[in-house]
Formats: structure tokens, sequence, C-alpha cells
């Protein structure tokens, strides 16, 4: 799996092996875990900058995080699936 994956499967880690498989079959699932991971990245750039707008910035990354941690939530929701027992005879 690519980086992005691997970082979502650390970051909720109860949830490795539906990341894992949902990763595999859907490429906007993948995007959406790479996005998640530079998005955390560029959180810790701007923790770490003096620039004066870092604030504004931690704050826009802040948010945008959360609500990719709510779609990735909500992703991994949808893709449960429960087995149907077979009809009986």
């Amino acid at each position: 799996m690519a980086n992005g994956v691997g970082f979502v499967k650390s970051c909720f880690k109860d949830r490795a092996d539906a990341i894992e498989e949902l990763a595999l079959r859907r490429e906007g699932f993948r995007d959406l875990c790479d996005d998640f991971e530079i998005a955390n990245n560029e959180e810790v750039r701007w923790q770490q900058s003096t620039a004066p707008e870092r604030d504004e910035r931690l704050a826009e990354y802040r948010e945008l995080i959360d609500s990719m941690r709510t779609e990735i939530e909500q992703s991994l929701d949808r893709a449960v699936v429960v087995p149907l027992k077979p009809p009986r005879r």
C-alpha cells in the first residue's frame, strides 16, 4: 500500500484491516489517505514555523484534518459488510 494508507493505519490501529481492505478496492479512499498524510505533515511543518501566518495555517490544517478524519471513519463505517446467511432449503 501507499504511504498514506500506512499512515492512516497507524492513526486508526484498531481498524487497520478494514483500511487495508478498503484501500485495495477504492482508489478514492487511497487518495484520501494520501491527502490525510500530507495534511498532517503540513500541520507539523507549520507548528515549527515562525511565519506570521503560522496560527492561521495551523487552524486551517487542523480543521482540514478533522474533516478528513471524519470522512475516513464514515468511509470505513459504510464499507462494513455484514455477511448474509444462505437461504434455508
